[in-house]
């Protein structure tokens, strides 16, 4: 059975460091080489420091792992991770890739510099480790060529795409020469412990998805000057509105960098002929802006410039900045309407203004080639439309969203326009086939050779939209369904929306209890939305109480802590599985379960603070529980500390970055499971669930000690301290006493032993008292409208 447990990244750049930081994060320790410096630096000669010193031979590679912590979006799913990476040279540390199971090449984009690593890897390397190449599209063969049969073996591309641990997608690449074994080991390790989107790719130039997505946006900038487009109206009808990334079209190219960019598209350039050479003919002006050092966000400026508060777009004729336009055309407003995908795109593209022209007109051509290139640069169809989707954010790839305009419809056009349809298509359609995609009882088929066959996808992977269709619901409401997973496991999947909190989702929680207790081992709570839950539905809350209807919150709140202590306390094991957004309340519906599955990227705060408010639903007793049961039995501890800890958290409205510091901060505990890949988790949280349910006994109530009255004062004196110093408003330091109360645990001598209803009677009286106030009530309004905090 082969594993990797160390690995070697030769190259310490952006990328090289990004991916030893991604290692790092799941747990495989890796040795980070680069080249030793010719030169000292100032710095280094003040310190007397030589060309031998180990600091000086280790410069690059050790200041690209300092760089990690500076580095945003963090790299680190936790700092304490970079521990994992150790900083080496090309010349003193080559004697270790003989320990390594796993050596990936991240240097430059060059084939001459690429062959000599791997001369030397070859010589240094044990027989029967993998080798691969994190190049973006310099052929496979090629670099392979001249090394010794088990190199030869073992070697393929991986193709990370930047920054390797938020973006989905690995590229594999295999060699003609290229073990089966290791090909598909590489696959089932890039998705179940690297947590990627694995897709084969063909040894062609820039793979699938540079390919595609180069293509694209190529065929959109020519498209902005054949038609008298500006840089900000392309953007604003190419991002959400068509479920791509906010970046849309140029702001993307700022983000990656036009020097890249220009790289990537004549890497292409060089290796086609006919019209695709054309499209991939980087226009004049983006060559200027190369030249002129405007290549985007690292340069300070590119299509887009920041000056003030201002945002302004390039003119790419006079090639001078001006203010931002914005394209507005009645088939944008009317697709807002439009409540599914393919409503939007239809009403999009067969539109007949200027947002409509320029859609198809972009749209079209990318369909096109993308069919074209099937087969060629990808086995299928799928792999194409995983790519774009993973690689470059596409909510739907190319062959998924010619399904949603209509394949029929426009095709027609498209031959009408003079567009040549690959024949394949046209043979599809004529043999009676109107999608590239079909379900069938809940099961995916895409067209592939002339026929359908089924989507093949990692056991692990759990559609739930398609699990409803094929196993049906149990019970839903307007806020919840009740769903089931199969051998005996029930999920429970909020459908408000952004998952808020209602009372719709407390009275499935109840139901939820009530029918798992009688018919099922156990019960996970997680969804598939955008995120898990993003906290209470602030909308109906702040009505209420702006018509001073407090008792109908208190029993609202009441509802909601009472659904929280049935879930602990229930005779069956509940494993919540948060993901994205786990806020306020998405947070106290993790807390209560009996393990708790997260996806890596978990970001869980207790942040009601930030509205005026405190955790009103047990968080801040079992954020206080969770502290206090971390500490090791029976050793003496100062109880004063977990209060403070809980009082500085919650105060704070700190918010994880991942779900590792989710653990740091307690929202998890030690034996809390993190799923790398987060089309995994629903798997994974089932899988707890039938675990926990093997020797399952139904939690016993206990007294919680408190710090009381002294301890009360104690938190108070940080806050006094920052309300005097100008630091927090005077309404801030009315919510810090509230939260000081609670937390403390009343007016009770230090160390009293107190019942949960307790600590949940104070945390709702807070809550409530806090809500009355026109303060809170500003700040949930400035939320609610503005989606930031007001500080008043």
């Amino acid at each position: 059975m082969r594993h990797i447990q160390k690995a070697v990244v030769i190259g310490s750049g952006v990328m090289g460091s990004g991916i030893a930081a991604h290692l790092a994060n799941i747990g495989i320790p890796s040795l980070l080489l680069d080249i030793v410096p010719k030169e000292l630096t100032e710095a280094e000669q003040a310190k007397g420091l030589t060309l031998e010193s180990p600091q000086v031979r280790n410069r690059l590679s050790q200041g690209a792992v300092q760089k990690l912590f500076k580095q945003k979006p963090a790299p680190l799913a936790s700092k304490s991770n970079a521990a994992l990476i150790t900083a080496g040279n090309l010349e003193d540390h080559m004697d270790q890739l003989g320990k390594a199971d796993w050596i990936i090449e991240v240097v430059v984009e060059n084939l001459d510099v690429k062959k000599k690593v791997f001369e030397k890897v070859d010589q240094y390397r044990k027989p029967g480790s993998i080798v691969s190449s994190n190049t973006s599209g310099i052929s496979i063969e090629a670099m392979v060529e001249g090394r010794s049969e088990d190199f030869s073996k073992h070697f393929l591309g991986t193709h990370f795409f930047n920054p390797p641990r938020y973006l989905k997608l690995l590229e594999v690449i295999p060699a003609s020469s290229t073990d089966p074994e290791v090909v598909q080991f590489m696959k089932t390790f890039g998705e179940d412990t690297l947590g990627k989107g694995v897709v084969f790719a063909k040894d062609t130039p820039n793979f699938i998805a540079n390919r595609i997505g180069t293509y694209g946006l190529l065929v959109t900038v020519k498209e902005m000057l054949k038609s008298g487009y500006s840089v900000g109206e392309v953007d604003s009808v190419t991002g959400p509105l068509i479920g791509r990334p906010k970046s849309a079209t140029f702001r993307t190219l700022d983000v990656v960098g036009l020097d890249t960019f220009i790289h990537v598209a004549k890497n292409v350039y060089d290796q086609v002929d006919g019209e695709e050479k054309e499209v991939f003919d980087v226009p004049d002006f983006m060559l200027k802006m190369r030249d002129n050092g405007w290549l985007g966000s690292k340069s300070g400026q590119g299509f887009f410039k920041k000056e003030g508060k201002e945002i302004l777009q390039l003119n790419p004729e006079t090639l001078e900045y001006e203010a931002r336009g914005k394209l507005k055309a009645a088939s944008v407003e009317m697709a807002k309407q439009e409540k599914g995908f393919s409503g939007k795109m239809k009403t999009l593209v067969y539109g007949k203004d200027r947002a409509s022209e320029l859609l198809w007109s972009i749209l079209a051509p990318v369909l096109v080639y993308s069919a074209e290139l099937n087969g060629e640069i990808a086995d299928d169809i799928t792999g194409i439309d995983q790519a774009m989707k993973w690689g470059f954010g596409w909510g739907k790839g190319p062959f998924e969203t010619w399904d949603a305009i209509g394949v029929a419809k426009s095709v027609e056009r498209m031959k009408a326009e003079g567009l040549n349809v690959p024949e394949w298509v046209e043979d599809m359609i004529a043999n009676g086939h109107d999608s590239f995609y079909k379900e069938e009882n809940g099961d995916l088929f895409f067209f592939h050779d002339g026929a359908y066959q089924p989507v093949q996808e990692n056991a692990k992977v759990i559609d739930l939209k398609r699990l409803k269709k094929k196993n049906g619901v149990i019970k839903k409401n307007s806020g919840a369904s009740l769903i089931d997973l199969g051998d005996g496991v029930a999920l429970l999947e909020f459908t408000s929306p952004n998952n808020a909190i209602g009372m719709d989702i407390t009275q499935m929680i109840n139901y939820a209890v009530d029918e798992v207790s009688k018919n099922y081992k156990g019960l996970v709570i997680g969804n598939q939305g955008k995120n898990f839950c993003v906290g209470a539905n602030l909308a109906m809350i702040l009505m209420e109480a702006q018509d001073d209807n407090i008792f109908e919150i208190d029993m609202v709140v009441k509802h909601f802590q009472q659904a929280m202590m049935k879930l602990k306390y229930s005779s069956f094991p509940v494993v919540a599985a948060p993901f994205g957004m786990t806020l306020g309340g998405g947070t106290e519906v993790c807390l209560p379960a009996d393990h708790i599955q997260a996806s890596a990227e978990t970001y869980m705060g207790l942040v009601e603070v930030g509205v005026g408010l405190i955790p009103g639903g047990g968080g801040n007793k079992e954020l206080y529980l969770n502290y206090y049961n971390s500490l090791p039995k029976g050793v003496d501890f100062d109880l004063q500390k977990v209060a403070n800890r809980v009082f500085e958290m919650i105060a704070m409205a700190k918010v994880s970055t991942s779900a590792a510091e989710a653990r740091d901060y307690n929202f998890l505990s030690q034996s809390d499971g993190i799923s790398v890949n987060g089309d995994h988790l629903i798997y994974d949280a089932k899988q707890a669930v039938l675990h926990l349910a093997e020797n399952y006994t139904t939690p016993v109530k206990k007294k919680v000690p408190v710090v009381g009255e002294p301890g009360y004062a104690t938190l108070l004196l940080g806050a006094q301290s920052m309300y005097q110093s100008g630091f927090i408003s005077e309404h801030d330091l009315k919510i810090a006493k509230k939260l000081a109360y609670v937390i403390a645990g009343g007016k009770v001598p230090y160390g009293t032993e107190v019942d949960e209803e307790y600590l949940l009677q104070l945390e709702r009286e807070a809550f409530l008292s806090l809500i009355e106030k026109p303060k809170s009530q500003q700040r949930m309004q400035h939320m609610l409208v503005k989606g930031k905090p007001l500080r008043n």
